[in-house]
């Protein structure tokens, strides 16, 4: 018998209302300094006129946009050609000329990942309240994360929150510390660790910050002039501290109204396929974590996500000679006092992972290979493993002939995960004939569900255009997984991925 995936019917496509002020960059000193000769040739009246339009125009699409406005004042005054004073009127209308906004998701929304809200308060009684985070693309194929929220109540219906109008990308953290024996240790893999690297960070403490190092190069290079072995160090030392930084959301601001967009060197051209898990250690202290692809539009980094409450974020660069490619995802808890991962680092085939720490993965053993027909091309994971007493139930996808990409399952050891209990020989998921037609033809894709109640509740990308749920019996799932009768594990308490408080 194969299992089947039971579609919701439900549709989650791109909304290009949902639109973020972003920085408008000419990228000619000319032809900024020709704008702000413009505006200033404006008589007083013509520029409070000109801002009046403005804000009656795009005051209601964005959140405290005034304030926008003015930080993108500060960010070109260095271009004025005097210190006269500037009215607060012919700042704000200097900011509006290098604004922009931005359609977040007007291409695409797709690929989710699904978590419970580690909010439960408030919520009536059967149901529980859930994340969705998504991968949004908008112009110049540009892909960030965004969030929507929803609930599954009593009887197992999926209902999602129409989401706010407004979105707004997180500040970053002027005063982000960094590690200094965690940042010796990344140069260290990055092969950036020399006698050069060395000068350059010479008296930072064992805690530093950005303005702190860049301080500390610009001393080093001023002795040191138009040497390019300098400036290559001194490149590579700023890209990696501006790759690992702290983002923070006002507070005031609902979960959906929240994107994180690209930010660091390594993300230039987009952040892929978070796949979200809560991670409970140890000493049961929980933590949100997101692996996901950060790619500059020539290479793809593995990067990790981190929050506890969704409103403060850390992130990451993850290192090692183990960390490659795409499809890093983590398991929710350490396994026999390491950390775990599934990865795939050849674009063919599953690997296992373990390490002692977090942001190193140094080793990987060989897990599955493609085995049926629908995943001859490539395996690969869609999110995290899900604890259940059976089992580690992990979703993976395949692709077959004419890069058909399906989803499936397999099962692993608890004690041992590299022990394989059953994978599926054929799919629970493939796309049908609505979901073929898109950016990407013929693909079903997730980056992680969830279990509630004995339901397994995929979340899922229809031809990298829009999403969806599908559902699947977690006692049938296991029960063809492991090879034994439903009757006889129908009654197994399935644990749920994460604790809902």
């Amino acid at each position: 018998m194969s299992i089947k995936a039971i579609r919701t019917g439900i549709v989650l496509r791109p909304d290009p209302t949902r639109v973020l002020f972003r920085a408008f960059e000419l990228g000619s000193t000319t032809r900024t300094l020709k704008i702000i000769a413009r505006v200033g040739g404006m008589t007083d009246e013509e520029a409070a006129q000109k801002l009046d339009e403005v804000i009656r125009e795009f005051g209601g699409r964005h959140y405290k946009l005034e304030r926008f406005l003015l930080q993108r004042f500060e960010q070109v005054k260095t271009h004025l050609l005097t210190d006269e004073p500037l009215t607060t009127e012919r700042k704000l209308l200097l900011g509006a000329y290098f604004t922009m906004e931005y359609s977040l998701e007007s291409a695409a929304l797709f690929n989710p990942s699904m978590i419970w809200h580690p909010d439960q308060t408030n919520v009536p009684p059967g149901y529980k309240r859930f994340i969705l985070s998504l991968r949004a693309t908008g112009e110049g194929h540009v892909s960030s994360i965004s969030f929507r929220m929803g609930y599954i109540d009593e009887a197992g219906k999926i209902i999602l929150r129409k989401p706010s109008r407004y979105v707004t990308s997180p500040e970053i953290v002027p005063n982000h510390r960094f590690n200094r024996a965690q940042f010796l240790r990344k140069l260290y893999e990055l092969r950036l660790e020399n006698s050069i690297q060395e000068k350059m960070m010479t008296g930072l403490e064992d805690e530093f910050s950005l303005p702190e190092l860049e301080a500390q190069i610009k001393r080093v290079l001023a002795q040191y002039r138009y040497n390019a072995e300098y400036e290559t160090i001194a490149s590579g030392l700023l890209a990696l501290a501006k790759s690992n930084y702290e983002i923070h959301f006002e507070d005031d601001q609902s979960l959906d109204e929240r994107c994180i967009f690209p930010t660091s060197p390594n993300e230039t051209n987009g952040i892929e396929d978070a796949r979200f898990v809560q991670f409970t250690d140890e000493n049961g202290e929980i933590t949100f974590y997101a692996t996901y692809t950060a790619y500059n539009g020539r290479v793809t980094f593995p990067q990790l996500l981190e929050t506890k409450d969704f409103t403060n974020f850390n992130v990451s660069t993850l290192n090692g000679a183990e960390v490659s490619n795409k499809g890093m995802a983590l398991f929710p808890r350490k396994i026999n006092g390491k950390y775990a991962m599934i990865s795939r680092q050849d674009g063919e085939n599953i690997y296992l992972m373990y390490s002692d720490d977090l942001y190193f993965w140094q080793m990987k053993e060989l897990l599955l290979k493609p085995t049926y027909h629908w995943e001859y091309v490539q395996l690969g994971n869609c999110g995290s493993p899900i604890e259940t007493e059976a089992g580690w139930l992990v979703l993976s996808h395949g692709v077959g002939p004419m890069r058909k990409y399906a989803i499936g399952a397999f099962l692993l050891d608890l004690n041992d995960p590299s022990k394989v209990i059953g994978r599926t020989t054929e799919p629970i998921l493939s796309p049908d004939e609505n979901e073929r037609e898109g950016y990407v033809p013929n693909v079903v894709y997730s980056c992680g569900g969830l279990i509630n109640g004995n339901e397994l509740i995929i979340p899922y990308a229809m031809a990298d255009y829009a999403s969806s749920f599908a559902t699947v019996n977690v006692a049938e799932l296991l029960a063809e997984l492991t090879g034994q009768n439903r009757s006889k594990i129908e009654d197994v308490a399935v644990q749920e991925a994460v604790t809902v408080k």
